[in-house]
């Protein structure tokens, strides 16, 4: 009788096993017995893949995105890139909270993995310096705005003065002037 023990190098599988040129399956030993004639024995091994599966949430994508296959002791990067008027607010590996980056790389991959990103709407502030007597109304009158909201600003002076203008991140005559926030603004 005769034992052969088929052992794969870290990082590989056993694909298969012929005996006499006959497949007898991903086995991991084999033995001979009573044996009455010459025989061959042949192994073949095949290297551990993995998937890592990406997901962007709305509003932005990862690239590449879906399911990738990563050969055992590969890397793989990822790009996360928000849609205008968003940020990343976060990213997941293996639902453990990385940070809002912007790229992730697994290295030296030996298990599956995941990696999600989540994205939010950038807000702006909106600051308005008054010069001379009168006031400006805000509508929507708010601490912040969301990326894309459409602000009317409307000058009133006090009995006595007149509008002049606007000057800043804004300009002319136009009273009430509409203000689309896609920056952090200061308007006198």
């Amino acid at each position: 009788n005769q034992t052969f023990t088929i052992t794969p190098n870290v990082g590989y599988h056993i694909a298969d096993v012929l005996v006499d040129n006959v497949t007898v399956g991903a086995v991991t030993s084999y033995s001979f017995t009573n044996v009455t004639a010459n025989h061959s024995i042949a192994a073949s091994f095949a290297i551990n893949t993995y998937t890592l599966t990406a997901a962007a949430g709305p509003n932005g994508s990862m690239n590449p995105s879906g399911v990738t296959n990563v050969n055992y002791g590969d890397n793989q990067s990822y790009a996360i890139s928000p849609s205008p008027g968003y940020h990343t607010a976060d990213v997941l590996v293996d639902n453990v909270s990385v940070g809002a980056v912007t790229s992730y790389s697994f290295n030296n991959v030996t298990a599956n993995h995941t990696i999600s990103a989540s994205f939010a709407i950038l807000s702006y502030s909106l600051n308005i310096t008054i010069v001379g007597s009168g006031s400006v109304a805000k509508a929507p009158d708010q601490a912040t705005y969301d990326h894309g909201t459409v602000v009317s600003l409307t000058a009133t002076p006090v009995i006595g003065w007149t509008f002049a203008g606007w000057s800043g991140d804004a300009t002319g005559p136009a009273n009430p002037l509409n203000v689309t926030m896609d920056a952090a603004k200061n308007i006198t």
